[in-house]
């Protein structure tokens, strides 16, 4: 019998949630199969198993914590032994396989409406049954008879939401509250922090986009039957960093004790989507790569970042971040810094917008753009140097093959 135990998940994590166990007790599995699903404050993670065998025990349930190096299981080498039939009584129908947790209002639903959970197919964290799972199933499910819904199974549940009590004659007033996943606590304390620990400013500026958005057009399909990939505006929008990043150094720097550390590399964060929660998997080195290296990392991620796959070290050690509200219809916003970095882009949604060109009104594709920086050690004339600069370098793309 062998421990399956946590293994160190990033420099900083000393915890872990455990997610949903892919595999029960008796279960066999092959090496390098995933068993079970461990939540960090940073990625959910598949956790792999380290030889072929037997799933003989959980001991730490969906919704618990363990800490790096604490066990979690009991593996045994060797495939699982087949279970005798007459161990199952025949007269007793058989009830589906057990399900995935389900949120508490899931759950009542499901008990009202007499839907066993393995009938459910869950789409919150880690599989979780919410109640719009619920909904779309009995919209999607033939009529049956009714029937006495089934006790709830016997299985632990995730620390317990607290329903507020409605008034008698308004019963759809109810609340519920759910506790926080380990990822929104953590971005909860970051977002905190950075107001409380940096002297943050934002400095704002628009571009027209049309240059790229011709450029992209003229070149888009033969850049894909190229390279396999579309040719998107975050690949611009790196390059263009990178460059203003190595004419203004102070944004691609920290504050380490009684130091500023300038950083001679350039590994940008790309904000993703990921569930829970904005994620920031880092390109590293992005100076040396081309249009199309950066357009796959990125489409990697957010992939990654969309099936939980993305690993920890994959979000640590950026110099400069680049967000885009833009894709979610933001106009405008002031995003805010990830620490210990000193500088974050913020992109918006393009939208055709009347300027002034010669003496003329014309209608031109415009996006926002704003940087906001740690006043710190970024003085204000850097960070609108380094946003003119970014303009000027999307409005006129052909300089970033050229580099001036």
């Amino acid at each position: 019998m062998q421990e399956l135990k946590v293994p160190s998940v990033g420099e900083s994590i000393v915890e872990v949630e455990i997610g949903a166990w892919l595999k029960k007790e008796g279960e066999s599995f092959a090496q390098d199969e995933p068993l079970v699903e461990l939540i960090t404050d940073k990625a959910t993670l598949e956790l792999p198993a380290p030889f072929a065998g037997t799933l003989k025990r959980i001991l730490k349930q969906t919704g618990e914590t363990a800490r790096v190096g604490e066990a979690i299981a009991l593996l045994e080498a060797g495939a699982a032994e087949a279970k005798p039939q007459a161990q199952a009584p025949a007269e007793a129908p058989k009830e589906p396989a057990q399900g995935p947790l389900a949120m508490p209002a899931a759950e009542r639903l499901m008990q009202e409406k007499g839907v066993f959970p393995a009938e459910v197919q869950g789409t919150g964290l880690g599989g979780r049954i919410l109640k719009e799972d619920v909904l779309r199933h009995l919209e999607s499910a033939p009529a049956k008879p009714q029937e006495a819904p089934p006790p709830p199974p016997a299985r632990p549940a995730p620390p317990p939401s607290t329903p507020t009590q409605a008034p008698a004659d308004r019963p759809w007033r109810v609340s519920e509250a759910v506790p926080m996943t380990p990822l929104r606590r953590r971005i909860a304390e970051r977002l905190l922090m950075v107001r409380q620990t940096t002297a943050m400013l934002t400095t704002f500026n628009e571009a027209d986009m049309s240059a790229v958005i011709a450029l992209r057009k003229e070149l888009g399909e033969a850049f894909q039957k190229k390279h396999g990939v579309k040719l998107g505006f975050m690949s611009f929008f790196v390059k263009a960093v990178v460059q203003a990043l190595k004419e203004i150094p102070e944004l691609n720097a920290e504050i380490r004790d009684n130091h500023i550390v300038y950083h001679r590399y350039y590994d940008i964060g790309i904000a993703v989507g990921g569930g829970e929660g904005l994620v920031v998997p880092v390109i590293r080195d992005a100076d040396r790569l081309s249009f199309a290296e950066i357009e796959r990392q990125i489409a990697d991620f957010a992939e990654r970042a969309r099936t939980k796959k993305l690993k920890p070290e994959e979000l640590m050690g950026g110099t400069f971040t680049i967000t885009n509200g833009g894709i979610y219809g933001s106009l405008n916003s002031t995003p805010l810094l990830n620490p210990p970095q000193v500088g974050i882009l913020g992109m918006h949604a393009i939208q055709e917008r009347p300027v002034a060109r010669d003496g003329q009104v014309v209608i031109r594709p415009m996006m926002y753009l704003a940087l906001s920086y740690d006043h710190r050690i970024v003085d204000g004339r850097e960070a609108v140097t380094f946003l003119r600069r970014v303009k000027e370098l999307i409005e006129n793309p052909v300089r970033l093959l050229l580099e001036v």
